[in-house]
């Protein structure tokens, strides 16, 4: 097994899968070599794509496909080297199309890519802290036009808030139906986009009035998580360690990154808040916060936030979740479900 990155188990909580995670068709006149196949690759390796060929027939041509892109085509039964650096992270499909005797058979296997990068950590130091109502859930937060705004989760008891941050009082409130448990927020264009968590429904008000303007459904069979936007498009966790892409005017979720610390897969992303550029992300159960290049998926940078835990007072305090940027402060408001405390932070190396 692997020697995996000191931080990422101590921060993040790592679970370590099983080194061995190909898999392949069995089935087939014809196999992928994987004898030369790595426990998990790296965005920096490059892959051997060979067939075994048992019953020893006499080969035309192969052609190869990663994730059914072809990327290569050889005569006879040659081998192919393929660089995986611009490969999205996760799980590759390898297929090869393997041509004799005027036919051609199939040979199928699959390897786990994770990132060249080792997260960096960065520290924390406590700007400010402000009272936090202990009764709220909190799934989102996030700043609109100088505001607070928060959304909490549980059934019968969801609902988002408009708050003035300094004193904790509520501005305005709107109460979801006993049915729903709310997620992630998001204001983009003059509203504000609200998940739900299993109900795969998602609504949309006017960011003025907060009055409701559309409900959707959910394009995937995903759970509605964390949500945040970089200007143009939405993006939304879904408990796992996926991180959609979705079109704001449709709702449709387009595409998806595969979140990964070094070559380990993170799981559960829950909260994000778009930063300079990056995600910063709550990691579900975890006193980390984790920076992730919204291109590829890698985790850059970890903020080890389980000092904060410490100032808790409130002993029904749960996990940490919560990350709001302040562009006028440059600051960064994090918290958790049922808090006591909103604590106003500033990063660094």
């Amino acid at each position: 097994m692997k020697k995996y990155n000191l931080l990422s188990i101590i921060l993040l909580g790592i679970t370590l899968t099983n080194c061995g995670d190909t898999k392949k068709n069995e089935n087939s006149l014809f196999t992928f070599n994987d004898s030369t196949f790595k426990a998990k690759y790296i965005n920096s390796d490059a892959i051997n794509l060979d067939v075994a060929n048992p019953t020893t027939k006499e080969i035309d041509s192969i052609v190869y496909f990663v994730n059914e892109n072809k990327v290569g085509t050889v005569k006879g039964a040659k081998a192919l080297s393929f660089p995986l650096k611009d490969q999205k992270l996760g799980y590759q499909n390898l297929k090869a199309l393997v041509y004799y005797d005027d036919i051609n058979a199939e040979a199928t296997a699959r390897i786990e890519l994770g990132s060249s990068i080792q997260p960096k950590p960065l520290t924390y130091k406590i700007v400010n802290t402000f009272p936090h109502d202990t009764l709220a859930f909190t799934e989102g937060l996030e700043f609109y036009q100088d505001f607070l705004y928060e959304s909490t989760g549980q059934k019968k008891d969801s609902y988002f808030r408009k708050i003035d941050y300094k004193t904790g009082k509520v501005l305005n409130q709107v109460n979801l139906e006993d049915q729903y448990f709310g997620e992630g927020i998001t204001f983009l264009n003059g509203k504000l986009y609200q998940l739900t968590w299993q109900e795969k429904t998602g609504f949309i008000y006017d960011a003025a009035t907060l009055k409701l303007e559309k409900t959707f459904t959910y394009t995937k069979d995903v759970e509605g998580w964390g949500m945040t936007n970089d200007g143009k498009n939405i993006y939304q966790s879904d408990g796992t360690e996926k991180i959609w892409t979705t079109n704001p005017e449709t709702q449709e979720l387009m595409s998806y990154i595969n979140v990964y610390a070094g070559d380990t897969k993170i799981k559960q992303i829950n909260e994000l808040e778009y930063i300079n550029g990056k995600f910063f992300a709550n990691v579900w159960q975890k006193d980390a916060i984790a920076v992730i290049d919204p291109k590829t998926g890698s985790v850059e940078q970890i903020i080890d936030m389980s000092g904060l835990r410490k100032l808790v007072k409130n002993s029904t305090a749960e996990v940490l979740n919560g990350i709001a940027y302040n562009p006028k402060t440059k600051t960064i408001f994090v918290t958790g479900k049922n808090w006591d405390t909103l604590f106003e932070i500033k990063v660094s190396e």
